[in-house]
């Protein structure tokens, strides 16, 4: 079995992460799972939430957005709509995000089309709040 496992974190704009590590976990669509070397085989969609990386005795952060992961037992590639590392995150940014979000939902019904989309704006700036005050 091998000892590191290969983690690739890709946005469409740039690779956030690419390094080997000893252990991922990350906010799948069933549940947050959790992958070390030799692990089976699956793909699976990711939700909004955290990534976190365990490479010896550091531990990194990355807020994600959603998209999708492939595990293989010595790789995994995680193609994410966005990410930040926890460093990277502009604390004002996100909280202005999050301030605006909560005022539009404010002021309209939860029948308006745009209701689940200003939710997930919400879900969005929380958790990069909340990733950005994590420090491995």
């Amino acid at each position: 079995m091998e000892e590191t496992i290969h983690l690739d974190i890709v946005t469409p704009e740039k690779v956030i992460f690419s390094d080997s590590v000893d252990m991922v976990t990350a906010p799948g669509t069933l549940g947050e799972f959790g992958v070390l070397p030799g692990h089976a085989d699956f793909v699976t969609s990711i939700e909004i939430g955290e990534v976190c990386i365990k490479k010896g005795d550091k531990s990194y952060f990355v807020a994600i957005s959603g998209g999708f992961a492939e595990v293989m037992s010595d790789k995994v590639i995680i193609l994410a709509d966005t990410a930040e590392m926890s460093q990277e995150i502009d604390i004002k940014r996100a909280e202005a995000a999050k301030n605006k979000a909560e005022e539009k939902l404010k002021t309209i019904s939860s029948e308006d089309e745009e209701y689940r989309e200003i939710v997930n704006a919400l879900k969005r700036a929380e958790n990069r709040i909340r990733v950005s005050g994590r420090k491995g």
